[in-house]
């Protein structure tokens, strides 16, 4: 026969059911946050992991408000932008305004360049680390890779475009990005601790485009095009916040 303790046979099922139960809820509470809340910095806290999504025209600012259409969950450009006064830099974009200022970044969309495939400089861009319209880098992504200023990795910082991507040799770079009219996934990562570059198209654990540049360790990211036009869906950033 099973014996039970004075204090056990005084305690009526419904008071050891409440009794697990808050038992249960005790070990809940101790569960380890939300990925967005984890600390990734120093003590002080000031490092933390983010993630932006933009989904209404409000999150995005672009340079001439005019040349865009935000619809269907796309950030359109709808036509070609001017050149602006100052550093050689592309012409249009529209940079993401939702959410804080990031660092260490894993810039995930998909993309497309809507110019006809019958010009050779057709591109669009992927832009990060925006601190102001003459301080940024970008990915361009192009069906041409004979030229300094396509398809590679640049870095604007208050004068023309300088290339960092370790693909170009001088006379090509990186296999062509974009050659068509067709929707491409398109992933970009920056880590401020090693100031590493890479970008990647369609298959995305394999770099298209890699580069070291230690200009910048924070800002926006964006998209556009240098002297074309295009469209983005389904943009995913995550990060370290910095600002």
């Amino acid at each position: 026969m099973r014996h039970h303790s004075g204090k056990d046979r005084h305690v009526p099922p419904l008071g050891r059911r409440a009794a697990a139960l808050a038992l249960l809820a005790t070990l809940t509470s101790t569960a380890a946050p939300a990925v967005a809340d984890h600390s990734v910095g120093p003590p002080d806290g000031r490092h933390r992991d983010a993630v932006v999504v933009p989904r209404a025209p409000s999150h995005w600012d672009p340079i001439t408000p005019g040349k865009w259409a935000f619809r269907g969950g796309q950030a359109v450009m709808t036509e070609r932008g001017e050149a602006p006064t100052g550093p050689r830099r592309p012409f249009e974009y529209a940079v993401v305004t939702r959410g804080p200022e990031l660092g260490r970044i894993d810039y995930r969309a998909r993309v497309r360049i809507d110019e006809p495939v019958s010009r050779d400089d057709r591109d669009v861009v992927l832009v990060f680390n925006h601190t102001s319209p003459t301080r940024f880098s970008y990915a361009h992504l192009s069906q041409d890779n004979t030229i300094y200023p396509h398809n590679g990795i640049f870095v604007v910082d208050d004068a023309d475009r300088v290339r960092v991507d370790d693909q170009w040799d001088g006379t090509v770079g990186a296999p062509p990005a974009i050659d068509d009219t067709a929707w491409h996934d398109v992933r970009l990562t920056f880590d401020p601790r090693t100031d590493r570059v890479a970008v990647y198209v369609d298959d995305l654990r394999r770099p298209l485009m890699t580069g070291t540049d230690a200009t910048f360790d924070s800002g926006r990211v964006g998209f556009g095009s240098f002297d074309n036009y295009g469209r983005v869906r389904d943009v995913v950033v995550r990060g370290t916040r910095r600002r």
